[in-house]
């Protein structure tokens, strides 16, 4: 099981995401980086000091208003600064051309989310361009109801099952799961969905992400069939050992 920690950034600060209310999100106060609330570089470092190889990053910014925060990750992409190599970046791609600029800040891959996703032909297209391997489909949930964009031409009441059977179709093969309902409520994700996809997608890649509480929530991810978990909270709060100790 790979453990993913994850840093959502908002205004230049890493904030701590709670059930996806991001009008309430306030800079992270991490035990990983104590004596620097909310600064992205040092928890970036942390990270690695930790041993991850992969992080995360989620620029709300860019997510909900189309406003990348560029300096910034070119950033966290130097590893004299910040993360380094792995970045799993979600800046509203929703394009090839938006896919390529990530890449060219530095991000090792970049997330394709459902809530600002337009259409499943983009979706196909960025994944050609890309390749398969450089990106990562979010299937993105609310209480496991999905974070359509207005523009997404699907049938309404199109299960989560179905529209990751879509993603699968234009060419995604590693989906991330994540309901943002769930996000640092310690609530755990839906390993009923996670058997769902597993049964109907057994090729594909899958992360979870979302409520992630202990290493419990860790061995009953792998059990079902997750070959990652996009972790913050539980990192935070050390409910969950450093990546070294546990991988």
């Amino acid at each position: 099981m790979l453990i993913i920690p994850t840093l959502d950034l908002a205004g230049g600060r890493a904030v701590h995401a709670r059930a996806g209310d991001r009008s309430r999100y306030q800079p992270v106060e991490s035990a990983l980086c104590r004596d620097a609330p909310g600064d992205p570089l040092a928890l970036a470092r942390a990270y690695r000091r930790l041993g991850c190889t992969t992080c995360y990053v989620a620029d709300l910014d860019a997510i909900t208003a189309g406003s990348p925060q560029r300096a910034l990750l070119q950033r966290l992409a130097d590893p004299r600064d910040g993360f380094g190599a792995g970045l799993v970046v979600d800046a509203g791609v929703s394009d090839p051309t938006s896919a390529r600029w990530i890449v060219e800040l530095g991000a090792s891959r970049v997330v394709v989310g459902l809530e600002t996703l337009r259409a499943f032909d983009d979706l196909a297209e960025i994944t050609e361009t890309m390749g398969d391997e450089r990106v990562v489909f979010s299937l993105d949930l609310r209480d496991g109801v999905p974070i359509r964009h207005p523009t997404l031409s699907v049938a309404p009441g199109t299960a989560p099952v179905e529209l990751a059977e879509l993603a699968r179709r234009a060419g995604v093969t590693t989906i991330l799961l994540l309901d943002a309902a769930r996000v640092g409520t310690g609530r755990g994700v839906d390993l009923s969905l996670v058997a769902q996809l597993r049964e109907r997608l057994p090729e594909v890649v899958l992360w979870a992400g979302g409520g992630v509480r202990s290493g419990r929530d860790l061995d009953a991810l792998a059990t079902a069939g997750c070959a990652a978990a996009v972790v913050g909270t539980a990192l935070h709060t050390g409910a969950i050992l450093p990546y070294s100790s546990i991988r």
